[in-house]
């Protein structure tokens, strides 16, 4: 369960973090608290799943990657262990299993079509797999979503 405090922190996080040398420091001072129970509250938050990461998103075409959605088929037998091998790789920022036959769902980035390529081909090969659907970004749209907690 939530508690008030810990509402208004995920408040703040979610847009207000600074990019600083001790940016808790500063979530502290406007909750008029410690930096040590702003960080003790945050893990606690992590470790209960409320958190999934905390970290800035940068333009990865800017920092000259390339990304791309691909849909795979798997075997549901070989479902774990795919995505496994899927969330090995540094590129890939989303991994979902679905209820259809394309039954697996990631992004990767990768720093070129070369090893784009080489990657979906690792993963094509992999046991279990039955069919890749490669489809590549062609435009960007980003939607900035904040949760706001009351």
């Amino acid at each position: 369960m939530l508690t008030a405090f810990d509402k208004s922190l995920l408040n703040i996080i979610q847009t207000d973090l600074s990019f600083e040398k001790r940016p808790f420091a500063l979530v502290a001072k406007k909750l008029e608290t410690t930096e040590a129970i702003v960080i003790e509250r945050l893990k606690f938050l992590k470790e209960q799943g409320f958190i999934r990461r905390i970290g800035p998103f940068f333009d990865s075409t800017k920092l000259g990657y390339i990304g791309t959605l691909v849909a795979l088929e798997v075997k549901e037998e070989c479902l774990a262990q795919v995505a496994g091998v899927i969330n090995s790789y540094y590129g890939v920022t989303h991994n979902y299993e679905r209820e259809a036959d394309l039954n697996l769902w990631f992004t990767l980035l990768s720093p070129n079509l070369l090893k784009q390529d080489e990657i979906l081909e690792t993963i094509r090969n992999l046991d279990g797999v039955v069919r890749l659907l490669n489809l590549p970004a062609t435009q960007k749209f980003k939607v900035s979503v904040q949760f706001s907690l009351t």
